[in-house]
């Protein structure tokens, strides 16, 4: 599969959904990021709602590459769609192990992520990977801002 992790999100037939496959890597949470932004601003999204779903985006990268103990050469998915009022993201991983949240201490540097993403989004999940090994765990944002 090509690496698209440089290229500017591709012109969907479907404008309601976008994909990308990016490297196992760091720097691949800032890459996403960025082709997220891109696919909001095209499609008019509130800039409210885009920047939870960047850091909601990152939190949910930054795990699959900590965590996801993932076969060499497997890549990190990443899919955008918008649908009945919503914005749904995901973040899938070659690794079956499910997403857990911890209880981080006050001092602690690392263990929060999940309970951002749990006091961020509407809704979060994770499901098996439809057409291979893993997972996808994804969260869910209203299309306009919570007043």
């Amino acid at each position: 599969m090509p690496d698209r992790s440089s290229a500017r999100p591709p012109a969907l037939t479907d404008p309601t959904e976008a994909n990308w496959r990016l490297p196992h890597s760091p720097r691949s949470a800032g890459r996403a990021r960025a082709l997220l932004r891109t696919q909001l601003a095209e499609w008019e999204i509130d800039p409210q709602v885009t920047d939870i779903a960047e850091l909601l985006l990152s939190e949910l990268m930054s795990n699959a590459v900590r965590h996801a103990r993932r076969p060499f050469g497997r890549q990190i998915g990443v899919r955008v769609a918008r649908y009945g009022g919503r914005l749904r993201v995901e973040v899938a991983d070659a690794n079956d192990a499910r997403p857990r949240p911890k209880a981080a201490g006050a001092d602690d540097e690392q263990g929060r992520g999940l309970a951002i993403v749990d006091a961020l989004a509407d809704r979060w999940g994770c499901c098996p990977r439809p057409h291979g090994i893993g997972k996808a765990v994804w969260v869910e944002l209203p299309l306009r801002p919570v007043a």
